[in-house]
């Protein structure tokens, strides 16, 4: 049985290892154990700039995790999040980890009054792009660009 429960500060160990198996599949970001660290942290100690959420198990502890970050829009005029950081562990994917993890995420996110939730996944992740889809997500004609700042 899974559970979903709001990350706690003794987790981020376990998350930022998360994060590193995301990141070693992602084409733009890398695995960095002291940047995640320090990333969760931010999150966790602050519930105005977002939220975790953790998938565990009874018998493997933390498998899965989602973040959710927090920011305005003017164009809808109110609370919007950014789903990030979705990630379950491969032995669970396929388990319905994944969909419980969404699915909790998208609760919170109406819980906290938010009008919108974006995400973004690789251009080519065409599973992925499925998956969120099958959640009611739809392909946006918004293109994201990025300039690193460090």
């Amino acid at each position: 049985m899974i559970t979903i429960r709001k990350a706690e500060r003794a987790d981020i160990p376990s998350l930022a290892y998360l994060l590193g198996l995301l990141f070693e599949q992602e084409k733009e970001f890398s695995a960095d154990f002291v940047r995640q660290k320090i990333g969760l942290e931010m999150i966790v100690s602050d519930p105005a700039v977002g939220e975790l959420l953790v998938a565990e198990r009874p018998d493997k502890g933390v498998v899965g995790m989602v973040s959710l970050l927090y920011t305005v829009s003017t164009a809808i005029g109110g609370r919007v999040a950014l789903l990030e950081d979705m990630v379950v562990r491969p032995d669970e994917r396929g388990r319905g980890c994944g969909s419980s993890l969404v699915e909790a995420a998208m609760n919170l996110a109406r819980e906290r009054h938010c009008k919108r939730i974006t995400l973004l996944t690789d251009f080519d992740d065409l599973a992925a792009e499925k998956f969120y889809q099958k959640h009611g997500f739809k392909l946006s004609p918004m293109v994201p660009l990025r300039q690193l700042l460090d």
